[in-house]
């Protein structure tokens, strides 16, 4: 008997078995209905659907299908906000047509950590990367499933010292998830990459020669775009201004980026994915701030949009999320100030304090099954 008749006598059986109608789903087959249709659903919703029976548990519970359900959903709908204010942290799903968030959900930490010492450094496929500020381990976590992996090792890699070092999640075309880590010590740099599909970390050969490499440059944290993680360098004590910088995930080579220049003395900048292209939210013009919103195209940036004139700048020392497909932002300081950025409206309509957001701490993730250690099924 072929594979496929085998897998259709199972599900008959089954489904016989429990003394239900359901020849129409029968006729659909199992990969069609795992892969085109589950694989659609909610990472909670696939959760339920693992308790349908056995086979469904199986399938739905490897890492193959949680890798290809990550691709699959939608970011804006999936998205939350997590506030880590006590053991029992909240969770905010973000609505995308109202203002505020919708009924908060409760979780407890599964870190050892006392709370108000966890700080939440970066997101990735629902995976964040966690450091815990009194012992400076870095720990990768999934808030939906809970399962979390110390990654910190006992020679000190992955030993993390808010700001100094820069840190970036990915993943390669092996679907290994990874941490690059950029470590400063007096004066010196050292980056390392850890594996979860080899629980180590190795070291990567850098060129520590470039000027920007020396005084205290500031590092933002990584973002993942076509295979390349992008850093962007703030060098204006060595009189370079922002630099950006992209490591091939494959070459594991770090090369520097074209980046939009400014005469003014001094201008800052937020990496963001739109639609799975890199854009950057551009602060300049002291004094007199200005807001513009550029797009790279190959090796070249074009400018999108400009913010209208609002005091005081928004979007300094901030992180910015994309919140929906129609042109909504997230700006969230690091005090926990939120404001929402509305590029489809012009003047000050397009800039919305929300006042539900302030004086949280957290950051915003996509739910998802991803797991951070990469043998878990």
């Amino acid at each position: 008997m072929s594979t496929n008749n085998l897998q259709s006598c199972k599900r008959k059986k089954f489904l016989h078995g429990h003394g239900r109608q359901s020849s129409s789903i029968d006729d659909l087959g199992l990969d069609i209905l795992v892969y085109e249709i589950l694989i659609r659903l909610p990472a909670k919703g696939v959760g339920r659907s693992k308790c349908v029976c056995k086979e469904w548990l199986s399938v739905l519970s490897t890492r193959h299908f949680a890798m290809m359900h990550c691709r699959h959903i939608s970011t804006s709908c999936n998205q939350k906000f997590i506030a880590i204010d006590s053991r029992l942290c909240s969770v905010f799903p973000l609505s995308c047509e109202d203002s505020g968030p919708l009924l908060n959900s409760r979780i407890l930490l599964p870190f050892e950590a006392p709370w108000n010492k966890v700080n939440i450094l970066t997101s990735f496929e629902g995976l964040l990367c966690v450091c815990f500020r009194n012992t400076g381990k870095l720990v990768i976590w999934n808030p939906l499933t809970r399962a979390f992996k110390e990654v910190s090792s006992s020679n000190s890699r992955g030993l993390y010292k808010p700001k100094s070092d820069a840190i970036g999640l990915y993943v390669d075309k092996t679907d290994d998830y990874k941490l690059l880590h950029i470590k400063r010590r007096r004066g010196r740099m050292w980056v390392h990459v850890y594996s979860s599909m080899f629980d180590s970390w190795h070291k990567i050969t850098f060129a520590n020669k470039l000027r920007c490499w020396r005084g205290k440059p500031v590092w933002s944290n990584g973002t993942f775009c076509k295979g390349v993680l992008y850093f962007l360098v703030n060098c204006f004590i060595e009189n370079k201004g922002v630099m950006l910088f992209g490591f091939d995930v494959e070459s594991e080579r770090f090369r520097l980026k074209t980046f939009p220049r400014f005469p003014h003395a001094y201008y800052d900048g937020n990496l963001v994915i739109v639609h799975k292209e890199l854009h950057v939210f551009i602060t300049h013009g002291l004094p007199n701030w200005t807001v513009d919103l550029w797009r790279m195209e190959g090796e070249s940036w074009v400018k999108l949009w400009v913010f209208p004139c609002i005091q005081p700048p928004i979007i300094l020392s901030c992180s910015i999320t994309h919140i929906s497909s129609t042109g909504r932002f997230l700006v969230v300081s690091n005090d926990g100030v939120a404001n929402e950025i509305d590029t489809t409206k012009k003047g000050v309509d397009c800039f919305l304090p929300l006042v539900w957001f302030h004086g949280l701490q957290g950051a915003i993730y996509t739910e998802t099954l991803s797991s951070p250690d990469f043998y878990f099924d």
